[in-house]
């Protein structure tokens, strides 16, 4: 496996470095590595101030980990990733699944440390985007968007910026439209700006209908949160679990658990054991191997109508159209 040691920043810092980590050089716009290492592109872009986009569009050739120290603690990372293969990452040794169909758009604030691995084959397509938090304030003002406690959420003293999720369609087809196109020259780069600031724009308008909990995260603490994420998923199976079980695994109040959970997450546990539950469902259901009413029995629902119904409410369709269409 090869291990690269890197940083990001919302300026042109830290590209020369990553760029000599993989072996690789910069030729214009262009992070140029060696094909026994990757085939495709890495590309970044200044689109506008305090705001840098990395575009990148590669297949692996080698097992890699790279683990990211930023230097600042000024910018948010947005990152929008649609990796084809097993992709994690990493925060105290304790891993989640970020790709294509699993946590595929996350907010890191530039103070937490993170460690990306990804497997020989694995094919990513990912948009990183970093932010400035003294352009958030600006840029919320000039979208007309409304956001409680600004200050305070970009504030490092007083908040850390944290959340995973899932991307909407509306940002995954901007993405997809992004992709169609050649890399490089003016056409691209206005395309590419163009669609960072809608991206950016889409996020925060949907992070300023959440309740935003205003609190610091320290690397432990998030460890412990992805832990109860970890031991929730493999225990899809069976029933929830209460809320007084998971704090007392994740060491923390009920009060301090729910909080922190829901600000990492977006979502409250409940929520997310169902809908990891739901997109479990659909995965089983993918197989052709199990009937409706075996998966709704494999997983525990209280019966075939509470499964059909949740499954309906998330998917869009239930889950007889789902298996006909299929």
């Amino acid at each position: 496996m090869k291990t690269i040691q890197h940083h990001y920043s919302a300026n042109f810092d830290w590209i020369e470095n990553l760029a000599k980590q993989f072996g690789g050089k910069v030729e214009g716009n262009f992070i140029i590595v060696p094909e026994d290492i990757q085939i495709g592109t890495r590309y970044f872009l200044n689109c506008g101030e305090g705001i840098m986009a990395y575009y990148i569009n590669v297949e692996y050739k080698k097992n890699f980990r790279l683990i990211q120290k930023n230097l600042e603690d000024d910018f948010v990372g947005l990152y929008y990733n649609l990796t084809d293969g097993e992709a994690t990452l990493s925060v105290n040794n304790l891993m989640y699944d970020v790709s294509r169909w699993q946590y595929n758009v996350s907010a890191i604030d530039s103070s937490l440390e993170s460690e990306y691995n990804v497997t020989v084959g694995s094919k990513t397509y990912a948009l990183c985007i970093f932010i400035k938090k003294t352009i958030i304030k600006e840029y919320l003002k000039k979208n007309n968007i409304l956001f409680n406690n600004i200050d305070e959420i970009i504030d490092p003293q007083k908040n850390t910026i944290i959340r995973f999720d899932r991307m909407g369609n509306d940002s995954f087809h901007l993405l997809a439209d992004l992709k169609k196109l050649k890399v490089g020259g003016p056409i691209f780069d206005l395309n590419l700006t163009a669609t960072v600031h809608m991206l950016i724009a889409n996020y925060l308008k949907k992070m300023s209908t959440k309740r935003i909990i205003i609190q610091t995260v320290n690397q432990h603490d998030l460890a412990s949160i992805i832990s109860i994420q970890k031991y929730l998923i493999e225990n899809i199976e069976n029933h929830f679990p209460s809320i007084k079980l998971l704090a007392e695994k994740a060491n923390m109040s009920e009060s301090k658990f729910k909080n922190l959970f829901h600000k990492i997450t977006g979502d409250t546990p409940n929520v997310f054991f169902m809908e990891n539950k739901l997109l479990e469902a659909k995965d089983l259901l993918d197989t052709k191997q199990l009937s409706i009413s075996q998966v709704s029995d494999k997983l525990h629902f209280t019966n075939n109508s509470y499964f059909a119904s949740k499954f309906k409410e998330h998917f869009g369709l239930s889950p007889k159209t789902y298996v006909k269409d299929l």
